[in-house]
């Protein structure tokens, strides 16, 4: 599928729940309203608490909150750690409002999954949290780039792959040792091998991944190099995302097969890589000299 396609879908479910409308439902709330008692179901907080997790500007909740106060909905509380600072607090004609709120939106939840047989509604499930994981993701990516190694970087990635190895306890036999760990560019800056650098918002080079064919390997396997992270990059989904582009350029490359070795110490690494469909091997292949990588693993593209 492709972007214009998801794009129109996502517009079309917008439209099916009537977001646009201005109401919630039979009950007479706006939808931002409507979202800031939910989110206040779970105790009292601050305007900027509920514009964070709502992801909308201070400005655009305040209007609202000053609206459900003005109609008993909620009451306003002095923070115990901050005497200046005020909480949002559900009242109890909030909680009634909110109980209608709930049953008017889980009679139209129970119209729509009606449609659907089990076996949908699972299906349904499944790509309402992949979408909901790519949402978070994605805000946690922006202002990171994924863009081809340059000359430029060498200096920054050699020094960026020895301080992560020496973070996780690497020695001998691994790749932070190789010869040509200063000319990484010119290492890759072949027509069968590419690498991929991950910059921050501030211009720094805080990772990188790359593959090129498996040395002492058969024709048509690709090994995957040299994937290291600042600690900066973790957990914001940018080694799937760098993994899967490497794995899109190894396909273009007519490589069949991508081949990986690595180490328990790199506890992180070993289970994307298995998420993302590689199989540990019982044996090593090619000759890569990393000796200390005792984990070999594989995959088809």
């Amino acid at each position: 599928m492709d972007e214009r396609a998801l794009r129109a879908l996502s517009r079309d479910v917008v439209r099916g729940l009537g977001m646009l409308a201005g109401r919630c439902g039979e009950v007479e709330l706006s939808p931002v309203e409507a979202h800031l008692l939910i989110e206040l179901e779970a105790g009292p907080a601050s305007n900027q608490q509920l514009a964070d997790r709502l992801r909308v500007d201070k400005s655009n909740s305040s209007r609202p909150l000053r609206r459900l106060a003005e109609r008993g909905l909620i009451a306003w509380l002095d923070a115990v750690s901050d005497g200046r600072s005020k909480l949002a607090a559900l009242t109890e004609a909030g909680r009634d409002w909110l109980g209608k709120l709930h049953a008017a939106m889980d009679a139209d939840m129970e119209r729509v999954l009606a449609q659907l047989d089990e076996a949908e509604r699972a299906r349904l499930e499944d790509g309402l949290r992949l979408y909901r994981r790519a949402l978070r993701q994605a805000e946690r990516q922006q202002g990171f780039l994924i863009r081809p190694l340059a000359a430029a970087d060498n200096g920054e990635l050699a020094a960026l792959i020895r301080r992560v190895s020496t973070e996780y306890g690497l020695g001998e036999g691994c790749s932070f040792l190789d010869p040509q760990l200063d000319a990484m560019f010119q290492v890759y800056d072949r027509p069968d091998s590419r690498y991929l650098a991950v910059i921050g918002p501030d211009g720094r080079l805080l990772g990188g991944g790359g593959i090129a064919p498996l040395a002492g390997g058969e024709a048509g396997v690709c090994e995957l190099q040299k994937m290291y992270f600042d600690a900066a990059l973790r957990g914001r989904g940018l080694g799937r995302r760098l993994l899967r582009r490497l794995l899109d350029e190894a396909r273009a490359l007519g490589f069949r097969q991508c081949y990986l070795e690595t180490t328990a110490a790199l506890a992180e690494a070993a289970a994307l890589y298995q998420a993302e469909g590689f199989v540990r091997l019982d044996g090593h292949w090619g000759d890569t000299g990393h000796g200390a990588c005792e984990i070999a693993m594989a995959r088809g593209l």
